[in-house]
Order: structure tokens, then sequence, then C-alpha cells
């Protein structure tokens, strides 16, 4: 009887023993799927937050070009890379520190879309802003051309009315008188060449009294009668003259006569005869005189 009791008790400790071997068994197995299935979603973990942590560096490249915005994107990068070595460092089996950190990933992405929306909305502004800037540059641009062509016009009036107001000699002649102040064609007997000249009529020159220059310029290249003591002003500079007259100008033509007398038989050859007034050349002749 004792040997059946104690073969039993044996049968029933086998039985036990290869229940527990079972159960430590299912158990195992399950533990290694579990801690496998952590390791899968760890490395999904990891993976996004690399992606983010790329996203950031996307965005650290952009011009934002707001200083507030830019450290708010710094921090939260340094956030996501201290994170992620978190991760790297931190056992699968520790599920409940790889659920916080899928928490954190989480939060992280709720604040980079508002950062997003942000960014999106300067670079609108930005967008807008710049174009606008463009076209106040064109029509600035388009402004000053005009105030340059007005100032162009302006300027080619001014002329045209400069021009329209000056005095103009239209013709000249030369005579050479002798000593009896007549007429004569022998340059031997010369003693005097007469410049005969005819100013136009002109309405829109104010009408009065006129200083008259005249420069003669012989064929040899002298100036008749040039001296220091008989200078002009011209294009802001004292030239000599041969002659000056004043006369009185009605508006209406008219003819005037100038002299030089001569000390020796005239030059042959052509004489170059300008006419100054109220600082502009009126007119040149080239003039000849014959033996």
């Amino acid at each position: 009887m004792k040997k059946i009791l104690i073969t039993i008790l044996f049968i029933v400790l086998l039985v036990a023993i290869g229940g527990l071997a079972y159960l430590y068994l299912n158990q195992r197995g399950e533990m290694t799927e579990l801690i496998e299935q952590m390791e899968i979603e760890k490395e999904e973990l990891q993976d996004e937050y690399e992606d983010l942590a790329i996203q950031f560096d996307g965005y650290q490249n952009m011009d934002i070009r707001n200083d507030s915005l830019q450290d708010l994107l710094s921090k939260e990068q340094q956030r996501v890379q201290d994170l992620l070595e978190e991760l790297r460092t931190t056992k699968a089996s520790n599920a409940r520190r790889i659920a916080e950190l899928k928490k954190e990933l989480a939060t992280v992405r709720a604040v980079m879309k508002d950062y997003v929306r942000q960014i999106d909305s300067l670079n609108v502004t930005n967008a807008r802003l710049t174009e606008e800037n463009e076209q106040l540059t064109t029509q600035n641009t388009q402004l000053t051309n005009t105030n340059t062509q007005l100032t162009t016009i302006n300027t080619q009036l001014t002329e045209t009315v400069t021009r329209a107001s000056m005095l103009e000699v239209t013709s000249c002649t030369v005579t050479m008188l002798n000593k009896h102040d007549r007429k004569t064609r022998m340059a031997s007997q010369a003693r005097k060449l007469q410049f005969n000249y005819v100013i136009a009529k002109n309405i829109t020159c104010t009408p009065g009294m006129k200083n008259l220059y005249v420069r003669v310029v012989a064929p040899n290249g002298e100036l008749l009668g040039e001296s220091e003591d008989r200078l002009f002003n011209f294009e802001n500079q004292d030239i000599p003259y041969t002659v000056a007259q004043q006369i009185e100008y009605s508006g209406e033509p008219y003819s005037g006569l100038v002299y030089w007398p001569l000390e020796s038989d005239p030059i042959a050859g052509f004489y170059n005869v300008d006419f100054f007034c109220e600082g502009n050349l009126i007119g040149s002749f080239p003039i000849q005189v014959k033996k």
C-alpha cells in the first residue's frame, strides 16, 4: 500500500513538474514575442523621430526672417535630438518609457505643425510685401523716368525758348573804303573795312539796347584789334573782340555797319566774322577780300 502511495505521489509530482515546465516555456515564448514586438515598435518610433529631425533641419535652412520663431524652432529641434538619443539608449523592454517617448513625439509634432503654420503665414506675408515692394519700385522707376523725361522736355523747351529769343545775324558783307570813305575795289587804296550786317526780325526777343561784339579773324589767323582791354564774356570765359557796338533793337529787322581801320593793305583771302550778343554766338560768316 505504501509503495502504491509513493508511486501515485511520484506520478502526481511528474505531472506537476510537466505542467510547470509547460507554463514556463509558454510564458517564455510569449515574453520573447512581446520583446520582439517592443523592438519593432522602438525601431518604428526611432524612424519617426529621425524623420522629424530631418524636417526640422529643412525648416532651419529656410529664410524665416523671424528671430523669435527661429529660436523656438532651434529649441524644438534640440529637444527632438535629445529624445532621439534617449530612445536609442532605452531598452525595448522598458515599455513605460517607450510609451512616454511616443507621447512626446505626438506633442512635438503638434508644436511643429503650429510652427509650420506660422512659417507659411510669414512666407505669404513676405511674398505679398515683396510683390508690393516690387510694384512700388516699378512705380518709383516709372515716376523717375517720367520726371527725367519732363526735366528733359522742360530743358528742351527752355533751350527752344532761349534760342527763339536770341538775335540772329542773317547776312554780312564787306566793303573796302579808301581814305575818303568811298568804296574801292583796289586793296592798295583801302584804308578801312566796312562790314554790313543784318539782324533778322524776332518778336520773342526783349526789345531794348543790346551790346553787340564782333570778332574779325584775318586770313593769317590773327584777330584784328586783339587787346587785353577789349574782352567780353562768352561761355564763362573772357575772350577778346575786334569791335563792340551798342544797338537799339525793337524786334524788327535791323541793318548795321561795323568799321575797322587799316594800317596797311588788307590781306587777301577769307576773313571770318563772328557776331555775339547777350552771351550767344548769333552769326558767323566767311567773307572774301580780293586784291
